[in-house]
């Protein structure tokens, strides 16, 4: 309600001095910098909005993503305690052994999904109300999961069901999991003239007609020394500072803005998701 107080105060207080400059000097504009400020006030929040709305849409839906493994890993244990419970569990030991490890892979996950929302977090300026006890109501909900999985491991070993072949360190599990999703959250970026770029075995010109038309591509086998390397989740743009700049890789277009007027100061990403869904690798040429 505060912003939109603000805002309002904002477009009145534009509008007065617009009538008021407006009819001083008999219909001719003139430079307005209550207004222009009062602008940027107004993009200013805008932006935040914006950076909540996108920050509030990842935590939503890596939570329901932690509910679904929880109401998998649920079915899980409802399955092995149907099986365990029968007469003849030895014909269903290898079917057993699947569902438990696939509970642990399960869980593994969870946490490791669980300790990424708790770091971005802590690494954001935003905040997001509630958001830490929901994190610990779910790191909470984990732990009460560890021994119902504990209980349930026993019960199984107690109708001598060999466990011990079974990857059950959580550690082990995390580790995996978040090295799997560094590779993934992992992309690459490179910037420079044409000239540069081909010195440095980044681009080649193919395609045209007798050396007319050729566009400039990524070589199959460029130099990937060269590229500056970004967390995906952790890079909202990057700083160009050049009269013109082209993007030669390929990522979507509603996915970015090339920010500036006279120059390109910036490329802002608006979906990082969207924009390194084709390529992890962008490449750029300026002038």
């Amino acid at each position: 309600m505060k912003k939109i107080g603000l805002l309002i105060i904002a477009i009145v207080l534009v509008g007065s001095s617009a009538f008021f400059t407006s009819c001083g000097n008999d219909g001719e504009k003139e430079l307005n910098p209550l207004a222009d400020s009062l602008k940027e006030v107004n993009n200013g929040l805008s932006g935040k909005l914006n950076e909540k709305e996108l920050a509030l849409q990842e935590f939503i839906s890596t939570f329901n993503e932690i509910q679904d493994n929880l109401n998998t890993i649920k079915e899980k244990e409802k399955i092995v305690t149907q099986s365990s419970g029968t007469g003849d569990v030895k014909s269903k030991e290898g079917q057993i052994k699947e569902d438990i490890q696939a509970i642990y892979d399960l869980m593994g996950r969870n946490k490791s999904r669980i300790n990424s929302l708790s770091r971005k977090l802590k690494a954001s300026n935003l905040k997001l109300e509630g958001m830490q006890t929901m994190i610990e109501n779910l790191q909470a909900s984990m732990a009460l999961k560890d021994e119902e999985i504990t209980d349930l491991k026993n019960k199984i070993e107690s109708l001598n069901i060999e466990l011990s072949t079974l990857n059950t360190d959580y550690k082990e599990i995390l580790d995996e999991s978040e090295a799997k999703t560094v590779v993934i959250k992992t992309a690459y970026y490179a910037f420079g003239t044409s000239k540069e770029l081909k010195t440095k075995n980044i681009i080649t010109k193919e395609g045209g007609f007798i050396g007319l038309g050729k566009t400039n591509k990524l070589k199959e086998d460029f130099n990937k020394e060269y590229f500056t390397k970004v967390n995906i989740d952790e890079v909202s743009s990057i700083n160009i500072g050049a009269k013109k700049a082209k993007i030669i890789t390929t990522h979507p277009s509603g996915s970015y803005k090339l920010i500036g007027e006279k120059t390109v100061e910036k490329i802002e990403i608006t979906n990082a998701e969207e924009f390194w869904s084709v390529s992890k690798y962008l490449v750029i040429i300026i002038e």
